[in-house]
């Protein structure tokens, strides 16, 4: 991009946890997608424990469904205030059988897989095992993203 060229964005990514600062990464999100007239999606990521109970059957698959849905729930309200566009998707951030399989490596992909332009994610330190799984991305993401990134 030539710094003459005006900043365009058509889809934002949020990637999510259900803490309250992925909340107020969703609002960001909102705002960014609401200034330059595009869309925002959302991504779930799950974090290690809930992985590791999903396959080990410790975890239920209901629960886990209705606690991201809820939270999915909450997002849409946000996006529909500000008249914005949303998708949402889910996906496990860690992986017994993959090594490569990193939070931070689902969340360029899944920018990659929904070309998104913008890239929204938490990054304060938050507390509790399900939040940790994007502390660990926003490193990475922040890194290895060719899309703009705003942390908050």
């Amino acid at each position: 991009m030539d710094a003459s060229e005006p900043v365009t964005v058509d889809t934002v990514l949020v990637t999510v946890d259900g803490s309250e600062e992925s909340a107020t990464a969703v609002e960001y999100a909102v705002a960014v997608a609401d200034r330059y007239d595009a869309s925002v999606h959302a991504l779930f990521v799950l974090g290690r424990g809930v992985v590791r109970g999903l396959d080990a059957g410790t975890v239920d698959e209901t629960d886990v469904a209705e606690t991201t849905q809820e939270f999915f729930d909450d997002v849409r309200r946000i996006a529909a205030d500000a008249d914005v566009d949303l998708a949402t998707s889910v996906d496990d951030g860690f992986s017994k059988t993959r090594k490569t399989r990193h939070p931070g490596n689902v969340v360029l992909d899944t920018a990659d897989a929904v070309d998104a332009d913008f890239v929204v994610l938490p990054r304060e330190p938050v507390t509790g095992t399900e939040a940790e799984v994007l502390e660990q991305a926003a490193e990475y993401v922040l890194s290895y993203a060719s899309q703009p990134v705003l942390s908050v």
